[in-house]
């Protein structure tokens, strides 16, 4: 490990104010900012997954931002041998990078690695796709307690991407999904600072509740309908779009304010699973999103 190289990574529940905090960390530190939020990858998607604007891309180079299109499959291997080969070459002329996200499985891929998997088999991926579909998330948990008991045990049941990859996986070779799973730590070329960003419940829900309102007042809906046509893709079936495409589907049967109201109510479940991951995290020290002083103390006593 080179201890002279410093990798800051900032997460927290969605709607706390990683996004804006992290662009101020990086121009007081002159750093690049390598995001790990596994939604923002996509280029077709924007408000629906609170992706930094025009201008905020522009004040800090990104990374990992609009890298990818929504019909490639990528995979979270893919990311981490992507993302540290892209730190490696940083870290020659760089002593400080910023990741930040929310996505606690790439935050663990970046720390500790990935497991080994087996290839994507495409033909294997859409059987269980269009199981999904027909079935609805309830038959994907059914699934894989029968197959694998003990990733069921451990896996976020409410994600339908993860369940979708360990049926996936287990159709493709026969074996569980946690069976491929070493929990190796691998070993990094760099230190890891863990920031952790949290705010009173209350006020973190009323900025959910809030920014909702913006996405909406900002296009969302208008988003969702054009990208309604691709709503069998594992990318689209996120927390932003299954809503309001649930709701093109129902022939308004369900309110536009009652889809709404769910997509409040998910994000806020969504930022509650977030932090249940990340308070696993024993070396990560935890600030509120507006003590930036604070942090940026913290971050120098650590580095040098």
């Amino acid at each position: 490990m080179n201890k002279s190289k410093h990798l800051i990574i900032v997460f927290g529940p969605t709607g706390v104010g990683k996004t804006d905090l992290s662009i101020q960390l990086a121009a007081d530190f002159k750093t690049e900012i390598f995001s790990c939020d596994s939604r923002q990858f996509y280029k077709e998607l924007g408000i629906g997954v609170a992706k930094p604007d025009a201008h905020q891309l522009s004040t800090v180079k990104h990374h990992f931002i609009n890298n990818v299109s929504i019909h490639d499959h990528y995979s979270i291997s893919q990311f981490e041998t992507e993302a540290i080969s892209t730190l490696d070459e940083y870290f020659k002329t760089n002593d400080i990078a910023i990741m930040v996200g929310g996505s606690g499985l790439y935050v663990d891929a970046i720390c500790k690695g990935v497991d080994i998997m087996p290839d994507h088999d495409e033909k294997i991926r859409q059987e269980v796709i269009e199981f999904y579909e027909q079935n609805g998330i309830e038959a994907l948990r059914f699934e894989l307690k029968r197959i694998d008991p003990d990733y069921y045990k451990i896996v976020d049941l409410k994600n339908p991407q993860r369940l979708l990859r360990a049926i996936e996986i287990y159709r493709a070779t026969g074996k569980p999904f946690s069976q491929f799973r070493t929990n190796k730590t691998a070993n990094r070329n760099f230190n890891i600072i863990k920031v952790g960003i949290d705010l009173d419940r209350e006020i973190l829900y009323n900025r959910i509740n809030n920014r909702v309102e913006t996405m909406i007042k900002n296009g969302l809906i208008e988003e969702a309908k054009d990208l309604h046509k691709y709503s069998g893709l594992v990318a689209l079936k996120t927390i932003g779009y299954t809503e309001f495409f649930n709701y093109f589907e129902s022939c308004n049967e369900q309110s536009l304010e009652k889809t709404v109201q769910l997509l409040k109510r998910n994000t806020r479940h969504y930022a509650r699973r977030q932090l249940t991951w990340f308070r696993r995290y024993k070396d990560a020290k935890w600030f509120k999103a507006d003590e930036l002083e604070k942090i940026k103390e913290y971050i120098n006593l650590k580095v040098n």
